[in-house]
């Protein structure tokens, strides 16, 4: 599953830029002579791969890979966190604090 993320993170900075450009013309398609320019930029957008979206990217633990439970702080899930913190690898953590 680590390795999924890794490759979808890869796709989604590689047509981060695309993306933009492509979502920009869409949503400025409000008058009619821009209408056809588009539609035809929204049929370019779905041909993009789909892991290109970053709503596709999960936060994961970097230790177990557990997408649920994820700290953004820390970048580990709340078990993995308190495993840590118990062992005292994480700094400024005492266990009255959690």
């Amino acid at each position: 599953m680590k390795a999924r993320e890794v490759k979808r993170a890869k796709l989604v900075a590689k047509y981060a830029a695309k993306r933009a450009e492509l979502k920009k013309i869409v949503n400025s398609g409000v008058n009619e002579e821009n209408r056809a320019e588009a539609f035809e930029a929204a049929q370019a957008l779905q041909k993009l791969p789909k892991n290109s979206n970053p709503i596709r990217v999960h936060n994961r633990c970097t230790i177990t890979g557990r997408p649920k439970g994820y700290m953004r702080q820390f970048g580990l899930s709340r078990i993995q966190f308190r495993e840590m913190a118990s062992a005292g690898l994480i700094p400024g953590v005492k266990k009255a604090s959690w």
